[in-house]
């Protein structure tokens, strides 16, 4: 087997929005190497990357999916991560471990929203970063459009490396300006390419790019700066170490034309990915924690081992497959490594390496690569792995939080278990799919990054462990209270039929308290009117009302009640009756007292284009939203506004469809308040209904 030190590296991740082509360049660059024979297409539903049936079916990438493939002896490895944004965790993952970010674009339409959020990950992260113009094979191909975009919305480090010749349907012919050659490709598509001069009509153009190149590098380096003002040039290896300077401190960002389809120049990008683009060699460090500071870890094949998970998919025939990227030593079969994130050993066994489905076992991997692992106990998603004696720990993806949820409803009784069991294991493969019970409203409820996710979860349990569920609206987390003073609530409790009987009287005092402040209870029995062994049974039997509520079934807050008067029998009394009397009394008192419900307050902050300010304010106060105040941060507009999360549910989806996918929202309780009278009223009807039908 070829084995390949650091150096001869590269660690490639695709990015951008959904239909921009990242699976086609994937599929190209595979045939174009000669790693696979035959070209798949996305529509046909035969690509490498896309293998899995919801991907076929849909012709749409939902799982990150790693390939790799040999260019003038350097191994690519490619990580091909889904457009969608409810696929947004794919996409952390994939950015975890590359080494350079790229992001696909159109020819025609140019950034859209998912190539500005992906761009910000991979900003966030300090990634170096490329372009690929891809589809400038298209009719309405406009390169030096959609390349201007690049330099005035997203960097101003864009620098053009090659552009097209002939964009439009007969596409296939590059310049490359640093070679300052004619790249014309074949047109049966085998991504082959000869080396002509350029054409007379294109050299002027050329040479002005060529230059605009130049100084472009010279600006990212002081040094070079003097040497271009001082000789109005720079040498080709000058250039050369400047790109390569510029692009691994994020000063350069190189922009490439595809036609991904036609397979031209998919051959021009990987030679300039093995020149240019930087190894994990050259990145040369990796941020790790040890006991809780932060140090710089050497990416080296002669230190200890250690590598970092950065995926885990459920395979039914070998179970989990744990993908990793090596950022010291060698992994090899038979490691007995430490997880410092479960305190558990692991023991490694076959390792392979990827194309979509395909496994290739190796006997070992060097520091900077990526690779597979099967039948690991203990180890999932952000778990590092590595020799005890480093005794660090790699920094963990930061996944985003989720933006909507559902409650699960069982389609046979019984299958409860295999629920858990099944959304477990989901959530073990995706950490932006969480699950969890909620004992107050008796629901399980999952949530994640949008409804496609969530629904495709749902058929997951279904083909993978047999159990069917509905995704209903999850029920709302509502609080009753008081808003008025009940002064006197008697409640005899007496039950007499053969033998010992029941006996319990109590008088209490209700009274609102300032929201927030929860429930107080006070005795103030005088002379021993209710015997003190009592009062422990009156304060459950209230506690257990709270709980229980009274007008719909849901939890009661911020009330005081004092108990001042009540009755016993010497032989008849009990704790069992003074409980009932303790919570019968409350009913009464309750319900005298101005009752009222509350419902949570949700603090949302939307994130817009300005365009779109007045749609998603009008539909704020549709929702019966309050809006706080309003920021800019950058091209965007942040909206802040207080909404009952009763007015929430499926927002995500909605927020996208007003805003073309554009817009952003993240929430947290703020507080509680009343609910409006005609709104309150649906909501007692709707729970008496329920436990009619229970």
């Amino acid at each position: 087997m070829k084995e390949y030190k650091s150096k001869n590296i590269r660690n490639i991740t695709l990015i951008g929005h959904g239909g921009s082509g990242k699976t086609s360049i994937t599929e190209s660059i595979l045939f174009t190497s000669g790693e696979i024979t035959r070209l798949g297409k996305v529509e046909d539903g035969n690509t490498t990357s896309d293998f899995r049936p919801d991907e076929v079916e849909r012709q749409i990438s939902i799982s990150a999916a790693m390939m790799h493939c040999d260019w003038q002896n350097t191994k690519i490895n490619i990580i091909d991560t889904p457009g969608y944004a409810d696929f947004i965790g794919e996409v952390k993952c994939g950015l975890s471990v590359a080494d350079t970010a790229v992001l696909v674009l159109k020819a025609v339409e140019g950034i859209e929203v998912g190539s500005e959020i992906v761009w910000k990950f991979a900003n966030d992260e300090s990634i170096p970063k490329c372009c690929i113009i891809n589809k400038c094979d298209n009719e309405r191909a406009n390169f030096s459009e959609v390349f201007n975009q690049i330099k005035n919305d997203l960097t101003h480090d864009a620098v053009a490396v090659q552009i097209p010749v002939n964009q439009g349907i007969n596409f296939n012919s590059v310049i490359d300006l640093l070679k300052m050659k004619m790249l014309v490709y074949e047109r049966n598509g085998n991504g082959k390419y000869k080396l002509e001069d350029i054409p007379s009509d294109q050299k002027a153009e050329a040479d002005n790019l060529r230059n605009e190149l130049v100084e472009k590098v010279a600006e990212t380096n002081e040094d070079l700066m003097n040497k271009y003002f001082e000789n109005g040039s720079l040498t080709d290896e000058e250039i050369k170490q400047g790109i390569q300077k510029g692009i691994l401190n994020g000063n350069l960002v190189p922009v490439v034309p595809i036609g991904a389809t036609a397979n031209v120049n998919l051959a021009g990008f990987m030679d300039f990915a093995v020149e240019y683009l930087p190894s994990p060699a050259e990145r040369n460090v990796i941020k790790a924690l040890k006991n809780g500071s932060e140090l710089d870890l050497p990416i080296n094949e002669e230190k200890e081992p250690a590598m970092f998970v950065f995926k885990t998919l459920s395979e039914s025939a070998i179970g989990e497959l744990s993908f990793f990227k090596v950022y010291s030593g060698t992994i090899q079969h038979g490691l007995d490594l430490s997880n410092p994130n479960t305190n558990k050993f692991e023991r490694t066994s076959q390792i392979y390496i990827l194309n979509g489905k395909h496994r290739k076992e190796v006997p070992h991997l060097f520091a900077g690569d990526l690779g597979a692992v099967v039948r690991l106990k203990d180890t999932h998603t952000n778990n590092t792995l590595v020799s005890k004696s480093l005794g660090i720990k790699f920094k963990e993806i930061a996944f985003p939080n989720p933006i909507i949820q559902f409650a699960v409803k069982p389609r046979a009784q019984g299958d409860e278990d295999k629920i858990a069991n099944g959304f477990h294991t989901l959530h073990e493969e995706d950490p932006t799919f969480k699950m969890h019970f909620d004992p107050e409203l008796s629901q399980t409820i999952i949530s994640g990054q949008g409804e496609l996710h969530l629904n495709l979860a749902a058929k997951k349990l279904k083909d993978k462990f047999g159990v069917e569920v509905d995704l209903i609206e999850p029920k709302i987390p509502y609080r009753e209270t008081i808003k008025g003073k009940c002064s006197d609530s008697e409640y005899k409790h007496k039950k007499q039929s053969g033998g010992r009987g029941q006996y319990g009287h109590v008088h209490l005092k209700l009274e609102p308290r300032k929201r927030g402040e929860g429930f107080e209870f006070e005795d103030a029995i005088v002379g021993g009117v209710v015997p003190g062994r009592f009062i422990p049974a009156v304060e459950k039997g209230l506690n257990d009302i709270l709980e229980k509520g009274v007008l719909a079934g849901y939890k009661v807050v911020d009330v005081k009640v004092t108990l001042f008067d009540g009755t016993y029998h010497t032989v008849d009394s009990d704790e069992i009756s003074f409980k009932i009397a303790a919570a019968q009394a409350f009913k009464k008192g309750f319900l005298d007292a101005k009752p009222c419900l509350l419902e949570p307050i949700e603090e949302v902050k939307i994130t817009i284009p300005e365009e779109y300010m007045g749609d998603v304010m009008g539909d704020i106060s549709s929702r019966r939203g309050k809006i706080l105040g309003m920021d800019t941060g950058g091209k965007y507009q942040i909206i802040r506004a207080l909404v009952p999360l009763g007015e929430l549910f499926k927002y995500s989806t909605q927020l996208r469809s007003m805003t073309q996918g554009r817009g952003l929202y993240e929430m947290s309780l703020s507080h509680y308040e009343e609910v409006p009278k005609e709104i309150e009223a649906k909501i007692i009807a709707a729970a008496e209904k329920e436990k009619e039908e229970a």
